[in-house]
């Protein structure tokens, strides 16, 4: 095994902490590169830009198991009971580890920073999972080779205070700082003091307890590309526009007296019922800066910025809710195609991540809880990145669960139920209890005053074989 030392932390990646530590004052709103007694006006498109991608993103996000009886000795049975066990199981984490706010909180700063990282451990005094999301500035990764999937080593790294320091660890700290490094591998742990190591033992999980994932993948690398870079220059600009008209309707509403021949000004005050009296040969006027139209040339720049704003973005501005005009389903949806294919494409490398975060959670279970959840499948379901007609999407589910393409569950997951199969027997329950009474009817008397119509509503409540 390697050799390691936290100082060689310090070394380390010093590129990517750099990007990730300008990429978040931009993000803060540190945009102009350099000050100015001028007035320097900030319109931090890049934040709200980000925030409503990530909107997008998270929205309608959950997950679904299933069995998988290949090779499988236990009945179908057994197996939908582990399937509704596993289902529960993952909700339960889900809501002690508020992982809705969670999972929000870490998509903006992956999404600013470029990467996202969770940490799944098992709390030995909570006796629960316990999901947190590491500053992803102090972790550092080892891969083999050109094979980035394949991480070997991770560091996580962190800052304590004597107090705190002393509430984990139980040791006579006198510093006012202290520097935490946990050091793990499939086969080992180790945990650094500063550049002490103060606990050695092997990996108590058999696995690396983290998941680390880029915001967007850069071809052949391990970490991934922040949203902040291509937005820079055109918010800058945006800034510097709007700054310099901002000076200008200032001045023009505090307008500059301008004095031909005139040797003193001493007397010659703007302000309203001003009377000036000037030599027979001077001039005295106020000069507009307004005039000949020169507004409307900012103005017209300034929409140029902001329609290059909204297609780096990939945030049109009806994602905004700024339609101009009436547009059908089909055309909104084309209105919205590049937010999108962005919103795929990220979540195409958190469909991995979220299940591999998942797939962590099960093993714990399965070592700590003695759960077994063999033979068992899971899956992330995402929500419609758009806006969806809930009436036309439950009759395509309808036709797909009556043509055989797929079952009533999953149609029950695609329409976003989190737990189908309780919802499935809710429903048995009820046709049970209409088909009950549909023989009650039945059973009365045809001569019974109003039973006609009795008859004619439980006919209507009858549910079809």
């Amino acid at each position: 095994m390697t050799e390691f030392t936290p100082s060689q932390l310090v070394r380390m990646d010093t590129r990517r902490l750099s990007n990730y530590r300008t990429n978040l004052d931009f993000y803060q709103g540190t945009q102009w590169p350099t000050t100015s007694r001028h007035r320097q006006l900030v319109f931090n498109y890049a934040k709200v830009s980000i925030d409503k991608v990530t909107s997008f993103l998270t929205q309608g996000f959950h997950f679904a198991c299933y069995p998988n009886p290949a090779n499988s000795t236990n009945s179908i049975n057994s197996l939908n009971a582990r399937v509704r066990r596993a289902e529960q199981l993952l909700r339960q984490v889900y809501e002690d580890n508020n992982l809705q706010q969670l999972d929000y909180e870490t998509e903006v700063d992956a999404a600013v920073l470029g990467d996202g990282c969770y940490k799944v451990i098992w709390d030995t005094d909570e006796k629960r999972i316990r999901i947190t999301a590491p500053d992803v500035s102090g972790i550092y990764a080892w891969w083999l080779g050109d094979d980035t999937s394949r991480v070997w080593r991770v560091a996580s790294r962190y800052t304590l205070t004597r107090d705190e320091a002393q509430l984990l660890y139980s040791r006579g700290i006198e510093k006012k700082q202290t520097t935490i490094t946990e050091v793990w591998t499939t086969e080992t742990f180790d945990l650094y003091l500063d550049n002490d190591i103060i606990e050695s033992k092997p990996n108590p999980y058999g696995f690396i307890p983290f998941v680390i994932f880029p915001n967007l993948r850069e071809p052949k690398k391990f970490w991934g590309t922040s949203d902040i870079p291509s937005l820079v220059q055109p918010q800058r600009e945006l800034n510097r526009a709007l700054s310099q008209l901002s000076r200008i309707l200032e001045l023009s509403g505090n307008p500059i007296a301008v004095l031909e021949n005139i040797a003193s000004a001493e007397d010659i005050k703007v302000q309203p019922g001003a009377l000036w009296t000037i030599p027979e040969d001077a001039k005295a006027y106020l000069l507009d800066l307004l005039q000949g139209g020169g507004v409307r040339l900012h103005v017209d720049y300034i929409d140029l910025l902001y329609r290059a704003l909204h297609d780096i973005s990939e945030t049109p501005r009806a994602a905004w809710g700024g339609i101009e005009k009436e547009l059908s389903g089909t055309a909104l949806q084309m209105e919205l195609g590049s937010l999108t294919q962005k919103v795929t494409r990220k979540r195409t490398i958190r469909t991995n991540a979220y299940h591999q975060r998942n797939e962590i959670i099960l093993k714990l279970t399965q070592k700590y809880m003695n759960e077994n959840f063999e033979q068992i499948n899971h899956r992330v379901v995402w929500g419609p990145i758009l806006p969806q007609d809930i009436a036309r999407q439950a009759q395509n589910e309808q036709l797909l669960v009556q043509a055989g393409v797929h079952s009533r569950r999953t149609a029950m997951d695609e329409m976003g139920i989190q737990d189908p199969d309780e919802e499935f027997n809710k429903w048995l329950e009820e046709r049970t209890k209409i088909l009950e009474m549909n023989q009650e009817f039945r059973a009365q008397s045809p001569t019974r005053r109003g039973g006609a119509r009795e008859r004619a509503t439980a006919a209507e409540m009858e549910v079809p074989d």
